[in-house]
């Protein structure tokens, strides 16, 4: 499939895709905070930059978009037509360093969850998603 857009178009559409308080973050983040979870955000201090830090819990949260993380088997996770070579090198190397910093963090003590997007793309779901997500990080 040809893009519609032009070059410049597609640019300032991509530039404007958040990196921080994205929808599928902000819906976990009202479920937890109303189980009684207390977190501070992006944590800047530790590998990756986690979205949610339970420092009381030694435990962090990383909440991924299934395009950009590569979520197997999700129905967003497409890898574009066009320029295919460029997404292809990309994602490998977003999931490469997903890794990484998930190595580096349970080195270091820290239980890491990883919420994908498609988890939480409902209210039903992001309920569901986050009590569970509260047990596990409460133990």
């Amino acid at each position: 499939m040809t893009d519609f857009l032009s070059p410049n178009e597609r640019s300032e559409r991509m530039a404007r895709i958040k990196g921080k308080n994205t929808r599928p973050e902000i819906a976990l983040r009202k479920v937890l905070h109303s189980l009684g979870l207390r977190y501070r955000l992006n944590g800047s201090g530790l590998p990756g930059k986690p979205d949610l830090v339970f420092p009381r819990y030694k435990a962090v949260v990383f909440v991924h978009g299934c395009f950009w993380h590569r979520h197997s088997n999700c129905s967003i996770a497409t890898t574009p037509k066009s320029n295919t070579a460029f997404w292809v090198e990309k994602f490998e190397k977003n999931v490469a360093r997903d890794d990484r910093v998930t190595k580096l963090l349970k080195a270091a003590g820290w239980k890491v969850f990883v919420i994908w997007e498609c988890e939480v793309g409902s209210a039903k779901k992001a309920n569901a998603a986050g009590e569970l997500l509260a047990n596990l990080i409460r133990g």
